[in-house]
């Protein structure tokens, strides 16, 4: 793949670009969003073995639903089929099998599709692209809109994979540092970019022709809505491509919000979901611990690990300053810690749990913003230092439900234990075990047999 000014438009973005961080109030903000897809999309090293049944709305009931089991049924090019290959696909994943017919179809068809990080729904879109443009063409025939320019980047990377042996088909991103002269015409045939250089280029500059726009994607708007301007910028968009033009919109979610998005935005779709299975807590052991003070919690914790044997465990701090201590006095007490904060970069934050992932820190002390879709195997206990509440002082399910699912995860049975200090946290633990009637026992010496096994 070529990428006619790519570097240099990239140090200008960077040298403009704030870093993304992470803001830690509990409301989730666009960068908490976008900087949580972007750090899923580094920390994958394959794909999510993902066991949700795929459940498929077409826009003609009558017509067959084809699903393919391996790449040559799809028909495609021989350089694309070596750049699949070449990217470590061997057969196509559960969104794969039903999406790339519907995409690679003729007439093309338009698609909605519901898709975690890690199913392979990027490749999937970047090879319907690379499939749909005329090499021959010199001119914009495919756009990409992500929400953020790094997410822009990532997208970038895969289609400079699967397109390695595909030369004559170029890219180009549509950032704000990329500045080009005014009067000039793209020939680049695929555009990746964020909504708002996206819709500059095509219509105040007119560096792009969008009536000759085959493909539009539109990836992550579950975090595109999060923004109003890159809502607003995305239907703009559309609104200038013709009627003949392929529209695919992906999102992890689908909240009501993105789901009127979605419709606005593509017209007569097909619709693929994931239905998904309810995350149970049947394979999870869960106790509490009594203390009194933050101290007495830390010495607790140094008892449990001085009594049984633990694989790799997550700690979740309520606040980054108790996360800070924490992690201080644990790597005090002889422990490997590594610390997830919120006011690291993205990729500073991909490399730590790429090394708590490789086993080189048996313990990772985080907040809840930070630990979103880690799946680390070995994680075999799940340690609550603060119980999770809500803004309002009220215990959060979700999030509970969430930190201790990080262990007794791929069928593995897992231990979750619960620090209390207070009348107050007792009170939230109840309400918890209320919510998912569920009983949490109390720990006590004649359970650390039981528990060893679990744990190591």
């Amino acid at each position: 793949m070529a990428t006619d000014s790519w570097a240099q438009a990239v140090d200008e973005q960077e040298a403009a670009a704030e870093s993304v961080t992470l803001n830690l109030n509990l409301t989730e903000s666009f960068e908490d969003k976008a900087a949580q897809s972007l750090l899923n999309k580094l920390i994958r090293n394959n794909l999510v073995n993902n066991t949700n049944q795929v459940e498929v709305l077409q826009k003609d009931p009558n017509s067959p639903l084809y699903s393919v089991k391996s790449f040559e049924e799809l028909r495609l090019k021989p350089q694309l089929l070596q750049g699949v290959y070449g990217m470590g696909f061997n057969r196509p994943s559960k969104i794969q099998e039903t999406a790339l017919p519907m995409m690679l179809a003729e007439p093309p068809q338009n698609l909605i599709a519901q898709s975690q990080s890690g199913t392979g729904k990027t490749a999937a879109f970047v090879l319907a692209m690379l499939s749909h443009v005329d090499p021959n063409n010199r001119f914009p025939q495919c756009l990409c809109v992500s929400p953020t320019y790094e997410l822009a980047l990532q997208t970038g990377k895969v289609i400079e994979q699967m397109g390695k042996h595909y030369p004559e088909v170029k890219l180009v991103y549509a950032i704000r540092g990329n500045k080009l002269q005014r009067g000039m015409k793209l020939q680049e045939q695929i555009v990746i970019g964020t909504p708002g250089t996206m819709l500059d280029w095509c219509g105040k500059f007119k560096f792009i022709d969008p009536k000759k726009i085959k493909v539009f994607v539109l990836d992550e708007a579950d975090v595109m809505i999060a923004t109003q301007g890159h809502q607003d910028q995305s239907i703009r968009i559309q609104r200038m491509l013709p009627k003949n033009c392929q529209m695919l919109l992906f999102s992890a979610t689908f909240e009501e919000t993105v789901w009127n998005f979605a419709q606005r935005i593509v017209p007569d779709p097909n619709i693929i979901k994931l239905k998904r299975e309810e995350e149970t807590l049947d394979t999870i052991k869960q106790y509490y611990v009594l203390c009194n003070s933050r101290e007495e919690k830390f010495h607790a914790l140094c008892n449990i690990y001085g009594a049984i044997t633990i694989a790799q465990a997550m700690i979740f701090c309520h606040t980054r300053k108790t996360a800070g201590w924490l992690a201080g006095e644990l790597s005090r007490e002889g422990h490997q810690v590594a610390l997830l904060s919120g006011e690291m970069q993205v990729e500073q934050r991909a490399a730590v749990i790429d090394r708590f992932r490789d086993g080189k820190e048996k313990v990772l002390v985080t907040t809840n913003v930070c630990a979103r879709g880690i799946d680390v195997e070995q994680v075999s206990v799940v340690i609550n230092f603060d119980l999770p509440v809500d803004k309002d002082g009220n215990p959060d399910n979700e999030t509970y439900l969430h930190r201790i699912g990080r262990t007794g995860r791929f069928g593995k049975r897992g231990l979750a234990i619960n620090m209390v200090d207070s009348k107050m946290s007792m009170n939230i633990l109840n309400r918890i075990q209320e919510h998912f009637s569920k009983k949490i026992e109390k720990l006590d010496t004649d359970d650390l047999d039981e528990i060893e096994k679990i744990a190591s």
